[in-house]
């Protein structure tokens, strides 16, 4: 697939089935997300892949971050399976180090272009991904299941695998509504 053709046709697809991505494709993956923009050469990036017995543990994580916050039981079971979307789940961690010249503020957003540069990994390869985020992503306990410290923060859960559906047609967007000159 062409790259700019790539770009421009980016669906997310709610509903992944096995396989997940593996071997040199996985890898190619988290190589595409370790070359996101990085001033400073940081590398503010860190990247929990869940599969397996991991969604379980993903799971059980989020569930007990919402019984924590005294969830209603049909969120809290939710939560539990909201990693079974997919094969595979990376969480993507922007692991902030404090620097004078490099804000928190853009290793979160290198660690959101990893996200990116993984999905679109991933679309280049034949797989399909999309990427979450929600409240319980801030949660202490959660933090603390990833051993984020500091100014640390989830940027997102990027799951992965073959689309089970065909992705929706790209919304036409008008370029006027978005851009204006200085």
């Amino acid at each position: 697939m062409d790259a700019l053709d790539l770009l421009l046709n980016r669906r997310s697809v709610g509903k992944l089935c096995a396989p997940a991505p593996e071997g040199k494709v996985l890898e190619n993956i988290i190589r595409a997300g370790l070359r996101a923009p990085d001033h400073g050469g940081l590398t503010p990036w860190r990247f929990v892949i869940s599969q397996g017995k991991g969604l379980d543990k993903l799971g059980k994580i989020l569930s007990d971050a919402a019984i924590a916050e005294n969830s209603d039981p049909a969120v809290v079971d939710k939560m539990r399976h909201a990693p079974f979307r997919a094969p595979m789940v990376i969480t993507v961690i922007a692991k902030v180090t404090p620097h004078p010249k490099v804000p928190a503020l853009e290793q979160y957003l290198s660690a959101g272009c990893a996200a990116q540069a993984m999905q679109m990994a991933a679309l280049a390869q034949g797989f399909q991904g999309f990427w979450r985020s929600g409240n319980l992503m801030f949660h202490p306990l959660v933090h603390q299941a990833f051993g984020l410290s500091g100014e640390d923060e989830i940027v997102g859960f990027l799951y992965l695998g073959m689309p089970e559906i065909e992705p929706m047609k790209v919304p036409q967007r008008h370029l006027s509504d978005f851009v204006e000159y200085l």
